[in-house]
């Protein structure tokens, strides 16, 4: 199964580390693992979420998201997109806005491909930051059955049941975040806007959509991405489109603090190209299709809770980054240490009710 499942990633970055060490040498082919190895542990989180959600589409959607999403990840994302913020930002065209990308230099020297991306941090970090924010607020002020940090999903659950919940208080943290940015401020505040806009349409449309085209078009009345276990591979047509459609935004606001990050590694788009996106997304891929056939967020149930503390937590790093820098090791480590401790707690949850569900059966035997 494991060989299966990550046979692609393993053989695709062996083929992305040969072509870096062919195109620069050693150097090269350290700095494409380092920038793997920090892509992968940034997005652990984004596996899980990526299952849950992949587990509802049907057999043609799921390869849809393994086939074009990867292409739409690896060149969209970790290539297209920062030329397209280096080129609107430096007023270039595309193919100046790639020969400025290929040019050797300090991306600490103004002018450089790496500055310029650098510059447009704050409207990245804040649309990427509002965007994750509201997908973990949706999630923490939904009142459900299954708790994992009590002390604080109680309170916040109950906290949700006001109106417009969600809206409150990502409209207030970007407020906070808009009155710290300074001479930013007006930038920081609409790309945050469209941060929560791009979450609202697409969930949005998810919920209008969101029909099981394959089951007499019954409709399926639970939101997009709150839903905690819905039947796998049952959405078709529309509902998998917009299913698929969130996926990808999803990637790119997880792959914004990637891409920033990987600047203060190196300034090579090449380098980045392969270490982000060959080696970081395929992995990404292979560990949400892992997750998926093993049925692992079923059996481990704190997982979508570790993964959406996680979101949060990188949310509010990537805002904080608009006005002071975090260390990458944080920004790498968040996730992997909330899905790690959900794991545990999944694990200790499932020996006690194993436990608890062997005592009866204990008695029963018990001679009179």
């Amino acid at each position: 199964m494991l060989v299966r499942t990550f046979g692609w990633s393993l053989g695709v970055t062996a083929a992305a580390l040969a072509v870096a060490f062919v195109y620069g040498g050693p150097q090269a082919l350290t700095l494409c693992l380092i920038l793997g190895i920090l892509e992968i542990s940034l997005s652990f989180d984004n596996a899980v979420v990526n299952a849950r959600i992949l587990e509802r589409m049907n057999p043609f959607w799921q390869r849809m998201f393994l086939t074009v999403g990867v292409v739409i990840a690896v060149f969209g994302m970790r290539v297209l997109f920062p030329l397209l913020i280096v080129g609107v930002t430096a007023h270039l065209n595309p193919v100046e806005a790639v020969n400025l990308a290929l040019q050797k230099g300090d991306p600490h020297t103004a002018g450089t491909y790496g500055y310029l991306l650098h510059e447009a941090h704050p409207q990245i970090a804040a649309f990427g930051g509002l965007f994750l924010l509201m997908i973990f607020l949706d999630f923490i002020f939904e009142e459900r059955d299954l708790k994992w940090i009590k002390v604080l999903e109680v309170p916040l659950a109950r906290f949700g049941k006001l109106e417009g919940a969600s809206m409150v208080t990502a409209l207030a943290v970007l407020t906070i975040a808009g009155f710290l940015v300074g001479e930013k401020q007006g930038i920081v505040l609409l790309a945050g806007l469209l941060g929560m806009i791009t979450y609202l349409l697409v969930n949005g449309l998810g919920n209008v959509f969101n029909v099981d085209e394959d089951a007499d078009d019954e409709a399926d009345e639970l939101p997009v991405v709150t839903r905690p276990r819905a039947s796998a591979g049952r959405v078709a047509g529309k509902a998998a489109l917009m299913l698929f459609l969130y996926l990808e935004v999803i990637d790119a606001s997880f792959s914004f603090d990637g891409v920033i990050g990987a600047f203060a590694v190196t300034a090579d788009p090449i380098i980045i190209a392969l270490g982000l996106g060959l080696i970081g997304a395929m992995f990404v891929r292979s560990l949400t299709v892992y997750l998926v056939r093993e049925g692992t967020l079923d059996e481990f149930e704190f997982l979508d809770h570790g993964a959406h503390w996680a979101i949060g937590a990188l949310a509010i790093i990537l805002l904080v980054t608009i006005t002071a820098p975090v260390n990458e090791v944080v920004t790498g480590l968040i996730g992997v240490i909330f899905i790690g401790a959900a794991f545990a707690g999944s694990v200790l949850r499932n020996r006690k009710t194993r436990v608890s569900d062997s005592k009866p059966e204990a008695l029963s035997s018990t001679p009179a």
